[in-house]
């Protein structure tokens, strides 16, 4: 071992001792961008000789280096070369003779530098990784198909390209026939195997590996090499899903096996290839129905099942979907609902352990479209497809079950309560219809009355508070998937009883109080909401304390942020009540404040996080502009905190609310203590953590828009135009950028920017002429727009067209021609638009420059105009075009990111109130400008005839 790498093996040590960890971590850091430092992380993590934990540290020090390193935005390598292709020759063999442990964090970091470079710069991985395929080294072998599955898997959810598909064609050419030839070897070694309990654990993870890889092979087209093969290799799969090992079986009643997780994924195969390949597949539908309905009819009930049981109804759903093999359940529906479906639907032990035990994670599960994986959910969604093939049928046969449960229940409702229960989930699966919505059910079975259900069987369950907890939260719970299908007077019957159950001391019942009531709010009519804020007002004080009131009840940060549920109402009713929350907006603001300063202590919910931020965002928007010092001052502290403690997923969240505090009160001049955040937010440091941008973008705009001239006083300007600068110069960030350059061209006066803009187009310039967009050219349009259509504050078509002409002679004509012109049309957005229709209306009516040196562009100009007018927008083929990053709530990993705040969006003004009808308003400005007039001659009969009729 030699000094570099003795030396960083110390500094990885040092960084698992608590005392000198932050020093130890700043020092290799420090040490990235050497030349050959990836290469000495990977051989301490190769170096046996080492303590574990500091090979599993450089191992995790260099997947997140990869992550962090690997290519810049543009995909351009940012190690040295040398380093590059050293890190592909080593990284595989390095990662197959390590233990599992280290296999894992080295293997996400193939996965991530398969991301930019496979296969095209790295077209010998799949050679290497084919040529050490052995199904006697088990070891090694699990490890290759670890990569190859890690790899492969990144095409499941993509959309059909050429790419993809000489991709897919590459792996296929050199992959396909080695992994047939494992996958027989394989199952000739378990054969021989059978009762060696060691041997066969290893090669059944094998043969895991090899089920995923073949739905990964698979899930774009048929590979030929499969097609050509499917007869053995489905004989294969039936085997392995019909047999069972005792060899195999494990103790432990809710950890899924390796049998289990193997004929889990042979299941989705069967899934895929019966919605997919059913023209090559469907002769063998017939034998694997008949092998899935065994299986389930005599599997137990013990959760490790769960997976299997899931993933095995899901294929009988899809043989139900399909028309040509839906009679393999025609003439045996009693059978498929007493035997397959009532079972999984039938609350078991371990479900109702987790309502006591686990209550948050129950009602995750519980959610629509959480619970994929759960056998209720399965049953349900198999009992859905059965009613869409045999609707009379299975409501008939179905409807039977659910009486008999209820009569069950009603014989001794304490000892029976869970046929009630199944009676309702029962009711439920066969009452749905359609697709299930923001809005709850979008339709119902005609066959049943989904209101007179509530009534007799639902309602007495939600009035009550002494019955069995889970049967109160069936009840809440059918409000919840039938809130559409109420009428709003049923509903204000109904949200006073979910009130009181939100005093429940029962985590789940109060839980599913709080959603029902949020999604009810949540109901629109004509994109209205349902309720008002004069109904829900009164009691909106009642609702916060007591949802507040829940929340406390924990006593730790991590138990605070727990239940996102109860957060996401506080929200809801926030926003519901606008500015009538001004009664509790006191009390509901040191709430808010006292979360903020737990949660900040260790972010722990992402989605609690979200809600918390979006109530505040609510609560600064609508009742801020009355009383803004108020605010600025109780904000100060937790807003200032966070900053201070540097707490990196929620600083995007107080930049926005910041910008939206500022924004309250737009006429006032900046607070003092806003004042001294102007500096620290134009440190260049701030700016390079992607999920800051758009919000600093937005905090630094309504700090230009309330203290214009004091940025002017100390010389601000040109860092913000630096930051400018810096984020055009990528794709990533050019939205933000041009974000930033409109909000300079509307908060400082036109002789202020004068001396930076030729710099500015320099700029801009340097873009279009290199690595352009669509996205560039269209802001860039926007952009002379604005500045064209500002001739009241000193700016204008002719101020514009100089201070282009500044960066280089004559260039407007040039840029004019290729960008301006052809990307007007596709501005779509309507305040986009209307800047392009006052501006171009300017340029063609008062610009002298187009009067003189570009007199040529006039008619163009006065065509493009009237295309604005008359001709619909040609979307762009980029899609938005100046769209924000914004985040997927149901995305965990979002807290390091940049999630937009619904509440403190910036409200987009209409920059020319006075331009109602635009038509009659050009109309007028073309006949007051003798400019125009004498140049009305030039034009296309046509064009005269259609402004002629704007007068």
């Amino acid at each position: 071992m030699d000094d570099n790498t003795r030396k960083v093996a110390e500094l990885l040590a040092r960084s698992l001792d608590h005392s000198q960890a932050k020093q130890a971590e700043t020092q290799l850091k420090s040490a990235e961008a050497t030349p050959g430092f990836p290469l000495i992380l990977l051989h301490i993590v190769a170096t046996p000789d080492l303590p574990n934990n500091v090979r599993l540290a450089g191992a995790l020090f260099f997947k997140n280096l990869i992550r962090r390193s690997w290519t810049d935005e543009e995909g351009n390598h940012k190690f040295a070369a040398s380093d590059v292709s050293s890190i592909k020759a080593e990284l595989l063999g390095v990662m197959i003779q390590v233990p599992s442990n280290l296999q894992l964090q080295l293997g996400e970091a193939i996965s991530v530098i398969a991301d930019s470079d496979f296969y095209k710069r790295w077209d010998t991985l799949v050679d290497d990784l084919a040529s050490r395929l052995d199904a006697n080294n088990p070891s090694v072998t699990t490890g290759v198909l670890t990569v190859a599955h890690s790899i492969f898997k990144r095409w499941r959810p993509l959309f059909r390209s050429d790419e993809l598909f000489l991709e897919i064609l590459h792996v296929l050419e050199k992959f396909g026939q080695p992994y047939l030839a494992l996958l027989q070897a394989t199952d000739g070694l378990i054969e021989s195997n059978k009762s060696d309990k060691a041997k066969l654990a290893e090669l059944y993870k094998m043969l895991n590996l090899l089920v995923k890889i073949f739905f990964d092979l698979s899930c774009q087209e048929l590979p030929p090499v499969f097609e050509d093969n499917l007869s053995q290799i489905m004989q294969l799969f039936h085997k392995y899903l019909t047999t069972t090992n005792p060899a195999l079986a494990t103790d432990d009643e809710d950890e899924s096996g390796v049998e289990e997780y193997v004929k889990a994924g042979i299941c989705e195969i069967l899934v895929l290839y019966m919605q997919k390949y059913e023209d090559a597949f469907g002769s063998l539908t017939s034998g694997f129905a008949d092998a899935t309905w065994n299986l389930l009819t005599t599997i137990g009930l013990e959760p490790k099942y769960d997976i299997l049981v899931s993933k095995a109804l899901r294929f009988l759903t899809s043989v139900a979907g399909n028309q040509r093999h839906k009679d393999v359940f025609s003439n045996a529906l009693e059978q498929v609902i007493e035997k397959i479906v009532v079972p999984n639907m039938t609350l078991r032990t371990s479900d109702e352990e987790l309502f006591e035990d686990d209550p948050i994670e129950f009602i995750r599960r519980d959610l629509e479209g959480s619970d994929s994986d759960t056998r209720r959910r399965a049953a349900n969604d198999f009992l859905r497809q059965l009613m869409e093939q045999f609707e009379s049928n299975v409501t008939d046969v179905t409807t039977r079950y659910i009486n008999n449960f209820l009569q069950h229940y009603k014989q001794d409702p304490q000892a029976n309560w869970k046929s009630k229960d199944t009676a309702l989930y029962l009711f439920t699966a066969i009452a749905v219809k359609g697709v299930i919505t923001q809005y709850g059910v979008s339709s119902t079975n005609l066959l049943v009355d989904v209101v007179d259900f509530f009534k007799n069987n639902i309602a007495p369950d939600l009035s009550s508070t002494h019955g069995h907890p889970i049967l109160q939260v069936d009840a809440i719970r059918y409000i919840y998937t039938f809130r559409s299908q109420f009428t709003k007077d049923q509903l204000i019957q109904i949200i006073p009883l979910l009130i009181t159950h939100l005093g429940s001391s029962n985590y789940v019942t109060y839980t599913y109080s709080a959603i029902t009531i949020e999604r009810v709010l949540y109901l629109q009519v004509d994109k209205k909401p349902l309720f008002s804020k004069e109904e829900i007002g009164p009691a909106s004080g009642e609702l916060l304390t007591q949802l507040f009131k829940l929340i406390f009840k924990a006593a730790t940060p991590e138990k605070i942020a727990e239940n996102e549920f109860l957060m996401r109402c506080v929200m809801r009713i926030l926003v519901i009540c606008r500015e009538d929350s001004a009664n509790n907006s006191e009390f509901v603001l040191e709430y808010l404040i006292k979360i903020t300063n737990q949660i900040s202590k260790n972010p722990s919910n992402p989605r609690f996080n979200h809600y918390h931020f979006e109530a505040l965002g609510a609560l600064i928007r609508f009742i801020g502009p009355v009383n803004s010092t108020f605010f600025e001052n109780a904000l100060n502290q937790p807003f200032m905190g966070i900053l201070g403690d540097d707490v990196q997923e929620f600083t995007p969240y107080v930049f926005q609310l910041l910008g939206l505090l500022l924004e309250c009160n737009p006429s006032a001049p900046l607070p003092k203590m806003y004042q001294d955040l102007i500096q620290p937010i134009l440190t260049a440091s701030l700016w390079e953590t992607r999920g800051n941008i758009p919000a600093l973008v937005r905090l630094l705009n309504a700090v230009c828009a309330r203290a214009s001239q004091l940025i002017i006083q100390h010389n601000q300007l040109i860092p913000i135009l630096g930051i400018f600068q810096k984020l055009l110069s990528s794709k990533a960030t050019e939205s933000s950028g041009f974000d930033l350059l409109e909000g300079v061209a509307a908060n400082f006066p036109a002789d202020v920017l004068q001396p930076y803009m030729s710099q500015v187009f320099t700029i801009l310039m340097t873009r279009l002429s290199g690595s352009r967009t669509e996205n560039l050219t269209l802001r860039f349009t926007k952009f002379f727009y604005i500045l064209a259509s500002k001739d009241d504050h000193g700016m204008g078509p002719d101020w514009a067209i100089t201070v282009i002409d500044a960066s280089q002679a004559r260039i407007f004509g040039e840029l004019y021609k290729a960008f301006v012109i052809p990307s007007t049309q596709k501005l779509t957005k309507y305040i986009d638009r209307k800047y392009a229709v006052v501006g171009l209306t300017k340029v063609v009516t008062s610009s002298k420059s187009m009067a003189t040196q570009y007199a040529a562009m006039w008619t163009g100009s006065v065509t493009a105009l009237l295309k604005l007018l008359e001709v619909p927008p040609v979307p762009s083929e980029e899609g938005v075009y100046d769209q924000t990053t914004e985040v997927d709530l149901d995305d965990v990993s979002f807290s390091v990111s940049f999630a937009t705040l619904n509440t403190a969006r910036k409200q987009v003004g209409d920059p020319f109130p006075d331009v109602v009808d635009a038509r009659k308003w050009v109309g007028g400005q073309v006949k007051q400008s003798q400019l125009f007039q004498s140049r009305f001659g030039e034009l296309a009969p046509e064009a005269r005839s259609v402004l002629e009729g704007y007068a």
